[in-house]
């Protein structure tokens, strides 16, 4: 299975500013219920903002945190994968960075974003059909 049809069950692609703010990006993160954002200038990827990131954030700088830009405390180190890769190498690729969301990019366009969640979620559902499979062929046997 591919990268590409996992992003088929997602959504939209929820999206930062790097001029946003901290307080902002907590807003969105809550209201979508999310873990972190792709953060987007002019169209590509410069970094991710994730709940790790506002934990930095307040550690070092308390409740003013909220009033920081997104371009000065978000993750830039971005590691991403193409929709072609398969399910398996971005779920070895997080396991080995720690990382748990990835930026999908087709050329320099962003094209989806994973969680590990959603490659988990596609592991288990994967497993279950084949253990059906497995005890629909047995029992008609």
């Amino acid at each position: 299975m591919t990268i590409a049809a996992i992003l088929k069950d997602k959504g939209d692609i929820q999206s930062l500013a790097p001029d946003s703010t901290v307080a902002e990006a907590v807003a969105l993160l809550a209201e979508k219920r999310i873990g972190a954002a792709p953060v987007l200038d002019g169209g590509r990827v410069v970094g991710i903002f994730s709940e790790r990131d506002v934990i930095h954030c307040l550690q070092s700088d308390g409740a003013a945190a909220l009033e920081r830009r997104i371009g000065d405390v978000m993750t830039t180190a971005v590691k991403s994968i193409g929709p072609n890769e398969s399910a398996i190498g971005a779920l070895s690729l997080m396991t080995r960075r720690r990382i748990r969301h990835l930026p999908v990019i087709e050329g320099d366009v962003l094209v989806g974003f994973v969680s590990i969640g959603d490659l988990v979620k596609y592991r288990i559902d994967r497993i279950e059909a084949d253990a059906a499979a497995m005890r629909e062929y047995i029992q008609s046997a």
